[in-house]
């Protein structure tokens, strides 16, 4: 065997036989007790590669999952700071005539601006006529009205939001009965 270069080789593998130690003047021909050796070596050699692909593999997937992490909180985050300008659309619309001019200019920033949400996996939470929960909605008052059943949600006052989900943004409603 010729001589290995590298710490590795050099200081051994906490004091094991070194490959030198066990060469032999006529190639091929190894002593009983040094095959033994030598095989010893490749077994603790092996070891240590498992050993360190399993530490890399476990590195890769905590990494994986710390990106993806990371990701979902920038998501969420962007959208919180978002969401004020969402209501504000929301608001001028109200007020303005959609039919053509400003107004729908403004219709048609608001609908791209839900739909880039949406690709981001960001979901406008449905209010009206569905049954209150309060995992989604925020009820900041009730009204009587019997066209609707108990517990339904007759108005909605301000959006809510979910992201993968997670609530971001409740949705402010009235609810009815």
């Amino acid at each position: 065997m010729k001589k290995k270069e590298g710490k590795a080789f050099e200081e051994g593998i906490a004091g094991e036989i070194m490959p030198d130690d066990v060469e032999k003047e006529e190639e091929g021909q190894h002593q009983p007790d040094q095959l033994a050796a030598l095989s010893q070596l490749n077994a603790l050699y092996a070891d240590k590669i498992k050993s360190q692909a399993a530490e890399f593999e476990n590195f890769r997937n905590r990494t994986t999952k710390e990106m993806a992490r990371m990701y979902d909180n920038g998501v969420r985050d962007f959208v919180l700071e978002l969401l004020p300008v969402i209501d504000n659309f929301a608001l001028a619309l109200k007020s303005a005539d959609t039919s053509g001019g400003l107004g729908a200019g403004v219709l048609m920033i608001q609908n791209q601006l839900f739909a880039t949400l949406e690709k981001l996996g960001v979901v406008k939470i449905e209010t009206v006529g569905k049954i209150f929960d309060t995992k989604f909605h925020d009820a900041v008052s009730h009204i009587k009205d019997d066209s609707l059943g108990e517990n339904v949600v007759a108005q909605e006052l301000q959006g809510g939001y979910i992201y993968k989900d997670v609530v971001i943004r409740h949705a402010v409603v009235v609810v009815a009965n």
